[in-house]
C-alpha cells in the first residue's frame, strides 16, 4: 500500500521534515510532480541539507528513491544534486552505514521515470520572457514564477512536443525533436545551438543511465509485493493547477490526482493521507491570501519561522492560519490524518488568531470562492510558550492543546504530529 504526503497550503509546509521522519519505515519515497522549483529542507544534527529533486528518503540507506513520471528534471541542477550527496556519503565519517553501498551510496536507491519530461534551457528563457510580458502589460500581475522553466516544461508536455528522459537513448529521435522544438521557438526571438544542446544531452544519457527505468513498473511491483510505498508532494494544495488560487498556482497537481497520474498507481493502492500544514499561513509570489499580516504580527513570523524559500531565498509572505483554505485542502485530497508544523513560531504571542470564515461580498462564508477577494473572520486564542522542543504531547502548554484541539474540531481531521522545531527528532506524535 502507498501513504502520500501533501502540503495542505501555499507550499512551504515542512514536507522533508515529515517524509524524512517518516521513510525510515518505508522501502520506497516518490516524488511526483513539481520540479527543482521546490525545495524541501531536513535538519540533521544541526546541518540544513535542500533537496530539490531527490525525494527525501536518501538520508536511510535500505530506502529506495523514484523520480515518477510527473516530475520535470532540469538535468544539470539533478546532477548537481546527486552530486552534492555521493560528496556527503563518500567524505562524512558519520555515515558509516552507507559503506555497504560502495563508493557510490546513490546507485541502486535512486530510479528516474523514463517518461519524465525535461526542463531544457529554452524553457527557462521562456519562462523569464512569459513573466517580463505579464508584468509590462497593464491589468496583468506576473505570477511571481521562480523562473526556471518549470511551467514552458510542463506546457510542452501538454502541446505533444516535450522531450522524456526516455529519448535521451535515441539519439535520432532525440535530435528530431530538438530541432523541431528550436525551430518553433525563433519566433520568440530565441536562439539556440543545436548541436551543442544535443552532445549535452547525450552526456546526460551516460550519466544518468544506470538511474534510468520504467519506475511505473517498478511501483506495481513493489505495490504486488507489499513494500511500503511513500510518495511525496511538493508546494502545496492552494497552488494547484486545478484547484488552486488560479492563475497564480504552479505549472502541475499537487495534491491526490497528481499522486496518482505521477506514479501510475491507482486509488486502490492509497492507504492514509496526510496533510501537512504550518500552525500559521505563508505565501511565496503573487495571488490571494486573505490572512497576511502586513504589520509587527506577520514580521514576527517571518523572523521566528525563518520564512525564506529554500529554492529561490525569497522572503515569504505570512498570516494567520487559516481554515477555511485548510477544510478546503483536506476535502479535495480525502486527507486521513494532519502534521502541524512549527508550533514553536507562535511562541511569545500574546494572541493568536485563525479564520473560520470569509466574508464575502457581505455575506459571511465557511467555503473558499471563486474570486478569494474576500475579508477574514478570525477566532482568538490566548497565546503561549515554551512550546520548543516539546516530544510529548502532555507537556505542550495548555493554550497550545486548546489550538490544536479547535483545528481538529474545525476541520474534523485528527492531528498525528507536531513539530516543535527544526530538528527531525523534535515531534509529538499523536496516535
Amino acid at each position: 500500500m502507498a501513504d502520500v504526503v501533501l502540503g495542505i497550503q501555499w507550499g512551504d509546509e515542512g514536507k522533508g521534515k515529515v517524509v524524512d521522519g517518516l521513510a525510515r519505515d518505508y522501502d520506497f519515497v516518490v516524488r511526483f510532480q513539481g520540479g527543482h522549483n521546490a525545495g524541501h529542507t531536513i535538519v540533521v544534527n544541526s546541518n540544513k541539507y535542500a533537496l530539490h529533486l531527490i525525494p527525501s528518503g536518501i538520508f536511510y540507506p535500505e530506502c529506495k528513491n523514484i523520480i515518477g513520471n510527473g516530475v520535470v528534471i532540469d538535468l544539470s541542477a539533478l546532477d548537481n544534486e546527486i552530486k552534492q550527496f555521493e560528496n556527503l556519503f563518500s567524505m562524512s565519517s558519520a555515515n558509516t552505514s552507507y559503506s555497504q553501498y560502495g563508493k557510490n551510496p546513490i546507485a541502486g536507491r535512486l530510479f528516474i521515470s523514463n517518461r519524465a519530461h525535461i526542463i531544457m534551457p529554452y524553457h527557462v528563457e521562456l519562462d523569464r520572457l512569459s513573466e517580463s510580458r505579464r508584468a509590462k502589460t497593464k491589468g496583468i500581475q506576473a505570477i511571481g514564477t521562480t523562473g526556471k522553466g518549470i511551467g514552458p516544461a510542463y506546457s510542452d508536455k501538454v502541446l505533444r512536443s516535450g522531450i522524456q528522459v526516455g529519448d535521451l537513448f535515441n539519439k535520432a529521435l532525440l535530435k528530431t525533436k530538438l530541432e523541431a522544438n528550436l525551430q518553433a521557438i525563433r519566433s520568440f526571438g530565441l536562439s539556440f545551438d543545436l548541436d551543442s544542446m544535443l552532445t549535452t544531452l547525450l552526456g546526460y544519457a551516460d550519466r544518468f543511465a544506470e538511474f534510468v527505468t520504467d519506475t511505473t513498473q517498478t511501483l506495481w511491483q513493489a505495490a504486488k509485493e507489499g513494500k511500503k510505498i511513500l510518495l511525496e508532494g511538493a508546494q502545496g494544495s492552494m497552488l494547484d493547477i486545478d484547484h488552486g488560487t488560479y492563475p497564480f498556482v504552479t505549472s502541475s497537481s499537487t495534491g491526490i490526482a497528481g499522486a496518482l497520474s505521477g506514479t501510475g498507481l491507482n486509488a486502490s493502492d492509497i492507504d492514509m493521507v496526510l496533510g501537512i500544514m504550518k500552525s500559521y499561513c505563508t505565501r511565496v509570489g503573487n495571488g490571494s491570501f486573505p490572512t497576511e499580516l502586513d504589520d509587527e504580527v506577520g514580521e514576527f513570523l517571518r523572523s521566528n519561522g525563518a520564512e525564506f524559500g529554500t529554492t529561490t531565498g525569497r522572503t515569504r509572505r505570512c498570516g494567520w492560519l487559516d481554515l477555511v483554505a485548510i477544510k478546503h485542502a483536506i476535502r479535495l485530497n480525502g486527507c486521513t490524518r494532519l502534521a502541524i508544523m512549527k508550533l514553536d513560531v507562535l511562541d511569545g504571542l500574546p494572541e493568536v488568531k485563525v479564520c473560520v470564515g470569509y466574508d464575502y461580498m457581505g455575506k459571511e462564508i465557511d467555503y473558499m470562492p471563486y474570486n478569494l477577494d474576500v475579508k477574514p473572520i478570525y477566532k482568538s486564542f490566548s497565546g503561549w510558550d515554551n512550546s520548543s522542543c516539546v516530544r510529548e504531547f502532555k507537556d505542550l502548554p495548555s493554550n497550545a492543546n486548546n489550538y490544536i484541539n479547535f483545528i481538529e474540531q474545525y476541520t474534523g481531521c485528527k492531528v498525528s504530529l507536531i513539530s516543535t522545531s527544526p530538528e527531525r527528532n523534535d515531534v509529538v506524535l499523536i496516535k
